[in-house]
């Protein structure tokens, strides 16, 4: 043991190769910033937002400023989640701008594809309110990152967890009814984008790919917003993340690249905001769902929670074929919202 103990460790190598697709693991991370010496700064995504021109990292008074890697390493303040895609950061930046830093475990592209996806994922997001907009990126040896912004009330996952888990104050069916009828229109207009672009033919622009309610991200107002859009294009799913995809309603996250199963997704999603379990489906059948329910409901807001219910088990059917298209199921998502009786 001793000997061990004494016996010097060979020095790893941290040089950046621009060549290399794999990412640093969670566990290599310590002994990285040990031995890093270089920087590198992370790229900025060339993007309008509301008509304020390219967009900064900065609070909008503070004055343009580089983010390099290091900044933006020793700045993390607590990890926000883990997935087979990689881990998601907060970060708070030296301008006190707090961004949220996704770091790939293993990317599937080279530098230049991966900037240009990066790129053409910012843009789109840029253009709908209910995305969450990237602004920054970096592909180097050891570290493949995005830049997003960071939403203090955390996600749908975070918020519906507290709630069981916890005792924390469950959300009302209202602001459940607001959570979801935004997801419907980030997909619905995710779908609605071109099936490639001219400049990438490999990239799917009108599919997500990874719609989960720990991507869903929760406004102060109870508007959401979709997070890591076109990120299943740009990282391998790996096992390093042990937590299952699996919701209260025993329902199975699907992990097919195709706009069907970001509709089966959705479902899933709108099955877990109603609480229901699938096993009391089979039960109680549709006469009792109201009982099945984890919030009180009662005349309108019990007839939405019902139309709800329906929507997510359309948008679940086993057979991609049969499910609807976002564009349908936004559509049956403002008629539930119009219920007023």
């Amino acid at each position: 043991m001793m000997n061990r103990a004494l016996t010097p460790r060979a020095r790893r190598s941290y040089k950046y190769d621009e060549d290399s697709c794999r990412s640093m693991s969670i566990h290599e991370y310590e002994e990285f910033m040990v031995g890093f010496k270089e920087d590198v700064p992370l790229k900025f995504c060339d993007q309008d937002r509301k008509g304020k021109g390219k967009l900064v990292y900065q609070l909008e008074e503070a004055p343009p400023q580089q983010i390099t890697l290091k900044e933006a390493l020793r700045a993390s303040v607590g990890v926000l989640g883990e997935s087979p895609l990689g881990m998601t950061e907060k970060v708070v930046l030296l301008g006190g701008k707090t961004c949220a830093v996704k770091r790939f475990r293993m990317v599937v592209v080279k530098r230049v594809e991966f900037g240009r996806r990066v790129e053409m994922v910012a843009q789109i997001s840029s253009q709908c309110e209910f995305l969450v907009p990237l602004f920054a990126y970096l592909y180097a040896k050891r570290i493949k990152l995005v830049v997003s912004d960071y939403y203090p009330m955390g996600s749908l996952a975070d918020l519906l967890s507290g709630a069981r888990e916890r005792g924390q104050t469950a959300l009302e069916w209202g602001q459940r009814l607001q959570i979801v009828v935004s997801i419907a229109q980030a997909i619905a207009f995710i779908h609605s984008q071109p099936h490639h672009s001219h400049k990438d033919k490999d990239m799917y622009l009108n599919i997500h790919g990874n719609i989960k309610s720990s991507n869903v991200m929760v406004n102060v107002d109870f508007t959401a917003r979709l997070a890591d859009y076109g990120f299943a294009q740009l990282a391998a799913r790996t096992d390093h993340c042990g937590t299952p995809h699996l919701i209260r309603s025993n329902f199975r996250f699907s992990e097919t690249l195709s706009q069907k199963s970001d509709v089966y997704n959705f479902g899933v999603i709108l099955l877990d905001v109603l609480g229901i379990k699938k096993s009391d489906v089979i039960k109680k059948g549709k006469m009792m769902m109201s009982s099945c329910f984890e919030f009180d409901v009662e005349g309108k807001e019990k007839r939405q929670a019902l139309g709800a219910w329906d929507i997510a088990l359309a948008c679940t059917k086993k057979l991609p074929e049969e499910r609807p298209d976002m564009e349908q199921v936004l559509a049956l998502m403002y008629d539930v919202k119009k219920v007023t009786i």
